[in-house]
């Protein structure tokens, strides 16, 4: 292992509000690779149907989410994310027999699963770690989907339901305990989590693996 306080590193957080970036540039500083659970959740979904897993196809049949009230699609999302947490553990699972770091990031980390993933690492003498990103700010993640996808017109109805799922997901974080950093200033983004990181360590004594 390198240098880090983890093994494998959780990083959750909504759409837009920058996990992707900081991921990669966490991973490319201590030498991880970078598992994308977006990629996991469209193979499931690929792999699933409506009617054998309708937990996972709340969005199938609605053609255009911004013709639904903020909090329905609030909801949705909230319940999709439920239902993928055993994927998340999965994917821990298998990347916990693996003697090199990973960050794992995606929408869909939820803090129950990320906390389920930290004490199954613990049973197992490794590192699993959890950071959670925040922004309330809908102007703020709408202006990053313009950046990101230029094509796409504002979408004004996404980021405040992303805006929306940021609050959920912070809630449930400190109902688990786990650390929420906020997104801004983004210059600072990285070595705010890893300060957060460190401390936590310190903090809790968490399990330090002989080599690591």
């Amino acid at each position: 292992m390198t240098g880090t306080t983890w093994d494998i590193l959780l990083l959750g957080g909504a759409s837009g509000v920058g996990k992707s970036r900081v991921a990669a540039q966490l991973a490319d500083e201590a030498e991880a690779f970078v598992v994308e659970f977006d990629d996991v959740v469209s193979a499931v979904e690929a792999m699933t149907t409506a009617d054998g897993h309708p937990a996972l196809h709340h969005f199938d049949d609605i053609a255009d989410t911004a013709q639904l009230a903020t909090e329905q699609v609030l909801n949705l999302q909230i319940a999709t994310a439920g239902a993928l947490e055993p994927a998340v553990l999965g994917v821990v699972r298998n990347r916990l027999t693996v003697d090199v770091p990973a960050v794992i990031e995606g929408d869909y980390l939820t803090p129950a699963a990320a906390a389920a993933a930290i004490q199954e690492g613990r049973a197992a003498g490794r590192r699993v770690r959890a950071v959670f990103l925040h922004e309330g700010d809908a102007d703020r993640i709408a202006a990053n989907y313009a950046c990101r996808e230029p094509g796409s017109g504002e979408q004004r109805h996404r980021a405040r339901v992303s805006a929306e799922y940021s609050r959920w997901l912070s809630d449930q974080a400190s109902l688990h305990a786990l650390p929420v950093v906020a997104c801004r200033p983004w210059g600072t983004l990285a070595a705010r989590i890893g300060r957060v990181l460190g401390a936590e360590r310190d903090r809790y004594g968490l399990l330090e693996v002989p080599g690591a």
